[in-house]
């Protein structure tokens, strides 16, 4: 079992802006057990003060491989609320099939998880239900 928060892979993938012109820009990216961490690129003195923006596994939905090119692979990840972010990576860096594993693994654990407490719910109500064993006294022969 995986310890949650580990750190699965870190790396560069490039997103694609939010503004107007929609231009692809580098970010450093920590992917952990039940997180993608974005960080802006630049030197590493900077980023150690940054914030990272983080996409929680719970938070999202699915990972929609989108396009591949010769240089490039084109993923969307697409949230529970349905916002759409888009990202880039190179061919060979398989980022895309990264994410996609470490986050079927979260879902599973979860379901997994789920399971295993609905089924201590109905022992509980059924125990209630029976309720204490009766006494019964023995007859003699």
């Amino acid at each position: 079992m995986k310890v949650p928060g580990a750190v699965l892979r870190e790396g560069e993938l490039e997103k694609r802006s939010d503004s107007l012109f929609q231009l692809w820009k580098k970010k450093l990216v920590v992917l952990s057990t039940d997180r993608l961490s974005l960080f802006p690129d630049g030197p590493a003195a900077a980023r150690r003060g940054a914030r990272p923006k983080e996409l929680r596994f719970h938070s999202i939905l699915k990972v929609d491989c989108v396009e591949r090119t010769a240089k490039h692979v084109y993923f969307t990840i697409v949230t529970r609320d349905r916002k759409e972010i888009d990202f880039r990576c190179p061919d060979e860096s398989c980022w895309n099939a990264s994410i996609t594993m470490a986050l079927i693994d979260f879902q599973n654990q979860r379901a997994i998880e789920d399971f295993r407490s609905r089924q201590e719910l109905e022992r509980e109500r059924e125990r209630e239900q029976v309720g204490p064993p009766e006494r019964r006294l023995a007859r003699a022969p």
